[in-house]
C-alpha cells in the first residue's frame, strides 16, 4: 500500500488556517481543506468538535494520521519537517531565537485576543460590557503591534532577507482586527514586510480562494 503524503487542514476562508495553507502552498507538499469553522453551520461545528474539542480552526491531520493544533506549532514544525522549503532560520541560525519568540507572541499576546472577540458573550452579558471589550481588545491587539514593532530590525523580511512563516503570520493576522490601516500606523517597520507578502508570487492564485484583497479592506 503506497504511503499517505497528504495533510487535512481544517479551517475556515479569513481565518487562522490560511496561514498553515499558505506554508503547505509554498512547500509544495498535497493538502486538502475541510471548510469546519465554529461560526459557520451546524454541521461544520459538529465536524470540527471531532477533530478538535476546542472548536478551533486551525487543526492539521498528518499523513501518518496524528493530529496537529495550535498555529504557531504547527508552522513550526512544518518548517523544521521541510527544510528545504527554506521558511525559518535553521537551528543554529543567529535569527532563530527571535524566530520562535516572535511565532509565540503572535498567539500569545494577539491571536488569544480574537476568542474575546469572536464570542464577547463568553466573559459577559451585558451589551454595554462587550462594547467595552470590543473596544479594549482592539487597543490591546494595535498596542502589541506597537510593541513589536520597536523591538525587530527588519530587512526585506523581518527576521533578514528571507521570506519566513514569520512574515506569513504577521501579514495574515493583520488583515484582522483593528485592520491594516492602523497596523500601518502601529507598525510603520513592518508594513512594506506585509505588502511584500500579500505581493508574494507563488502566492498569487492562492489569495483570491483563501483570503481574498476585497474592496477598501486595507484602509479599515
Amino acid at each position: 500500500m503506497a504511503k499517505k503524503t497528504e495533510f487535512t487542514v481544517y479551517g475556515a476562508l479569513g481565518s487562522g488556517s490560511v496561514c498553515i495553507e499558505a506554508a503547505l502552498t509554498l512547500i509544495g507538499a498535497p493538502y486538502r481543506v475541510v471548510e469546519g469553522a465554529n461560526w459557520s453551520n451546524e454541521a461544520a461545528r459538529k465536524r470540527l468538535q471531532k477533530i478538535n474539542p476546542l472548536m478551533q480552526v486551525p487543526a492539521l491531520i498528518l499523513p501518518n494520521g496524528e493530529l496537529m493544533t495550535e498555529s504557531a506549532a504547527i508552522l513550526i514544525w512544518l518548517t523544521d519537517s521541510f527544510p528545504k522549503a527554506k521558511l525559518a532560520p535553521k537551528l543554529n541560525s543567529a535569527q532563530r531565537a527571535a524566530f520562535l519568540r516572535w511565532m509565540v507572541y503572535i498567539p500569545a499576546s494577539i491571536y488569544s485576543m480574537f476568542w474575546v472577540r469572536d464570542v464577547p458573550s463568553r466573559l459577559t452579558r451585558s451589551e454595554d460590557a462587550e462594547a467595552v471589550l470590543l473596544h479594549r481588545t482592539a487597543e490591546r491587539i494595535a498596542e502589541c503591534w506597537r510593541i513589536m514593532n520597536a523591538q525587530v530590525g527588519p530587512k526585506k523580511y523581518i527576521l533578514d532577507d528571507t521570506l519566513s512563516v514569520l512574515d506569513i503570520y504577521v501579514a495574515i493576522c493583520s488583515r484582522w482586527t483593528p485592520g491594516r490601516a492602523r497596523f500601518y500606523k502601529e507598525a510603520p517597520k513592518l508594513a512594506d514586510i506585509v505588502k511584500r507578502v500579500d505581493a508574494e508570487p507563488r502566492l498569487q492564485k492562492f489569495w483570491p480562494k483563501r483570503f481574498p484583497f476585497e474592496g477598501n479592506w486595507e484602509r479599515k
